[in-house]
């Protein structure tokens, strides 16, 4: 797994412990650290001596300490030229070493699109070459390193990684035990490439069918089956000591509009908030949770003033902090969405952020702009530097507890112990097989068998896979098939398949004895179901597999078998091959009800529908 070309790098020999010791410098050295995220009370923190580093500090640093910032390049010193060229564009440094020395940026961000994560010996590389860069300043800090390896639709750190089925599958398949497994195989692999903090789990209660941005990263629309997967997953992660965090409060779940691009307004009751959207966070903070994500929302019944819930201080100070009693670190989703950038300016959102109750700041469009906003914004007197000590507090509390004091480097011998083992992937494999989810099975058409139904077509919509799957979708779904006995062809027909693609389809399954046919978020227009239609008009059998939105059933009331894997990424769908082919048999549940698409008023099939053989 390992490129020898980052040898030149200087990113890839670890430091020796003494080395980190004396690169901390001072009172960093002689703080006491717990060996897990939440320790006892012997082990916990020196409050004192985090205190006097607070104090030691300027207040540049000080500024600096609260953003966590996106940075291009696979090194910390010698990125591509592609990448110093993005670089100065976007911040105007060349590489995350210059950027840590210019700005003390108390956290980094890895992005698949910025070039952090190219394979897992990289990345611990990359994130050693961070932590060099970070401890070597006067008065250095180990930094936070985060992505948001949510699993499912959202992953960052791609194969030979493991990858797990996402949220709304876990909720199919509803233990408690696959959630927290989850979090400590994925908190182990990601701490061992160096990655502290991971931007998950979603504990928004999805209860919008429509909502473009949420959907299958929630674990249902559940309340309180969410968030008993919440507190499992956090309780994962913390095993592993990486932080986790709970996203998006005060919740993202209802509504139709993406806050990357627009203003989502929430029209939720006080009332049904305190039932429905606090449930899960109320259950985050009892587990212990490491950090908490806004939501770029608008949430008239918890604060009247228009602004979005990153600024508001009755929704963050107030409830949050107040009425729900969390203490620790909170962090703004994306300050480079539209949904905290459509009221105010890019210089006013994070002031106003941190007025709110904010402790981290994440990846502002222009760093040199929020930065510069926050510095005057304390040299005039409108935040206190007392306020900013507050945040800062916070922040190092949480390094502390995740033993960063102690040793911030990755060990290049756990990536190869650790990422993407045999057990690991035997493990999301397992979780998978317990997703699935059969919602339809008339005449008791699955499972196929390879003696009857020994030629298999499999068409598809095949949309980009997540990041560092193989796919697509319907190639994965075929050589799966074919390593359990059936004769495949895949057939790529699109999301909007036209007229001659779906021509194409019905002749290729004249020679089929069975059509396997993957649906991506079926509206009541789209050409998929005429597709499914046509299938179904040649009398062979045609098993639809739902590769995200169970919800898509509703708009195909002709299928005869139809199956809900709530996600595409790989082992999602090897797990749907097994089940198609009888090695094992459904057990997913909806973990979210379907309604009917002639009238959304009325449930076609509830929660806790599944069918089993």
């Amino acid at each position: 797994m390992h490129d020898t070309s980052t040898g030149s790098t200087g990113n890839t020999a670890r430091p020796s412990r003494r080395a980190v010791l004396a690169a901390g410098a001072g009172l960093t050295a002689a703080l006491t650290v717990p060996t897990t995220a939440h320790a006892a009370a012997p082990g916990a923190p020196d409050e004192r001596r985090l205190r006097a580093l607070v104090s030691g500090m300027t207040l540049e640093e000080k500024v600096g300490q609260l953003f966590v910032m996106r940075v291009y390049g696979h090194s910390a010193t010698a990125p591509d030229q592609a990448d110093v060229d993005a670089n100065l564009k976007e911040i105007g440094v060349r590489t995350a070493a210059e950027l840590i020395a210019k700005y003390r940026v108390g956290g980094i961000i890895y992005f698949t699109w910025a070039h952090n994560t190219r394979d897992p010996q990289q990345i611990a590389d990359l994130s050693n070459g961070i932590q060099r860069a970070s401890l070597e300043q006067p008065r250095g800090l180990p930094a936070l390193i985060a992505t948001d390896q949510e699993h499912g639709a959202v992953c960052r750190v791609g194969r030979p990684a493991t990858l797990f089925p996402g949220a709304m599958a876990i909720g199919a398949g509803g233990r408690r035990a696959d959630a927290r497994t989850l979090g400590r195989i994925s908190g182990a692999e990601l701490r061992a490439m160096g990655i502290n903090q991971d931007y998950s789990p979603d504990a928004d209660v999805n209860v919008n069918p429509a909502n473009p941005v949420i959907g299958v990263r929630s674990f249902g629309a559940d309340p309180e089956a969410v968030a008993e997967l919440v507190a499992a997953e956090v309780k994962g992660y913390q095993a592993s000591r990486v932080a986790a965090t709970a996203k998006h409060f005060p919740g993202h779940g209802d509504t139709a509009v993406d806050s990357h691009y627009g203003f989502p307004v929430i029209t939720h009751s006080r009332e049904l908030w305190e039932k429905l959207d606090a449930v899960p966070f109320r259950a985050a903070i009892e587990a212990g949770i490491d950090s908490i994500m806004t939501a770029h929302i608008q949430f008239p019944a918890l604060d009247g003033s228009g602004d979005p819930a990153t600024l508001s201080h009755p929704v963050l100070t107030g409830i949050l902090r107040g009425e729900l009693g969390y203490d620790g670190v909170v962090i703004t989703d994306s300050l480079g969405m539209e949904g905290v950038r459509t009221k105010y300016g890019d210089d006013r959102v994070p002031v106003l952020a941190l007025q709110a109750g904010v402790d981290q700041l994440l990846n502002p469009p222009r760093l040199d702009v929020a930065w510069q906003a926050v510095l005057r914004a304390v040299q005039g007197g409108e935040l206190t530097e007392a306020r900013l000590d507050e945040s800062i507090l916070r922040i190092l509390r949480l390094k502390a507890r995740l033993g960063l004091f102690r040793d911030p480097y990755a060990d290049p011998g756990d990536v190869d112990r650790t990422v993407g083992t045999r057990a690991h992937l035997a493990a999301a494999g397992r979780i998978a097989e317990r997703t699935t989810t059969l919602l339809v099975n008339e005449g008791d058409l699955l499972p196929l068998d390879h003696r009857r139904e020994g030629r298999l077509l499999v068409v598809g919509a095949d949309p980009a896979s997540p990041s560092g799957t193989t796919g697509p979708p319907t190639a994965v779904l075929a050589a799966a098939l074919t390593g359990l006995g059936f004769i495949t062809t895949a057939l790529s027909t699109g999301t909007a398949p036209s007229a001659t693609t779906i021509g194409k389809a019905v002749a290729a399954a004249q020679d089929a004895d069975a059509v396997v046919v993957g649906t991506y978020n079926v509206t009541a227009g789209s050409a998929q179901r005429t597709l499914v239609d046509r299938l179904l008009a040649t009398g062979k059998p045609v098993v639809v597999v739902a590769v995200r939105n169970p919800y898509d059933v509703a708009q195909l009331p002709s299928a005869r078998a139809v199956l809900a894997t709530y996600c595409w990424t790989d082992v999602e769908l090897r797990a749907a091959a097994r089940v198609i082919a009888g090695r094992v048999a459904p057990r997913g549940k909806l973990p979210v009800p379907v309604q009917r698409a002639d009238d959304p008023t009325r449930v076609l099939y509830r929660i806790g529908h599944g069918l089993t053989y």
